[in-house]
């Protein structure tokens, strides 16, 4: 019986030093009053178009530890729309356009009005307030201990 507690206690500590010791990749979700980290390699963020009042979409990969706008889809052309993307062709009543945009992070004002939301495997996550303060928001790659992950999504307040 002694050797069967020995032999799970050993793995406990293994689990434990590996998962201080392991690093995932994260997105890190950031404004002046709390802070997530989400396991994610892709992500989009939508929201309602100020002025035509339509919603938009934007798609984001991680690669080599960076951020890179990949794809954004609209309803209509105007000021503000890409214009060196690709169209990519589809029937679901968006404008598809592929893009290859590196950024360094991605910062985004919010409000209420426009509804801001994250969009990951892992659920969605509204990134404003619905009292209607406005928040600054910013998105950036990080490689975070396991461990801090381990349960869901890291949320911690600033």
């Amino acid at each position: 019986m002694k050797s069967k507690s020995f032999i799970f206690g050993g793995i406990a500590v293994v689990m434990l030093l590996l998962s201080l010791s392991i690093r995932v990749s994260a997105i890190r979700v950031t404004t002046d009053g709390w802070q997530e980290d989400i396991p994610a390699d892709r992500f989009e963020v939508g929201w309602i178009h100020s002025v035509e009042k339509e919603p938009w979409f934007e798609t984001y990969e991680v690669r080599d530890g960076k951020l890179y706008l990949t794809e954004t889809r609209f309803k209509t052309f105007g000021a503000g729309v890409p214009s060196d993307g690709e169209i990519i062709p589809s029937d679901d009543g968006f404008v598809h356009m592929a893009l290859e945009q590196e950024i360094g992070e991605l910062t985004i004002s919010t409000s209420a009005n426009v509804r801001t939301t994250l969009y990951t495997e892992k659920g969605d996550r509204p990134l404003y307030d619905p009292g209607g303060e406005r928040w600054t928001v910013r998105i950036t790659h990080h490689q975070v201990p396991l461990w801090r992950l381990i349960g869901g999504a890291h949320h911690e307040r600033n």
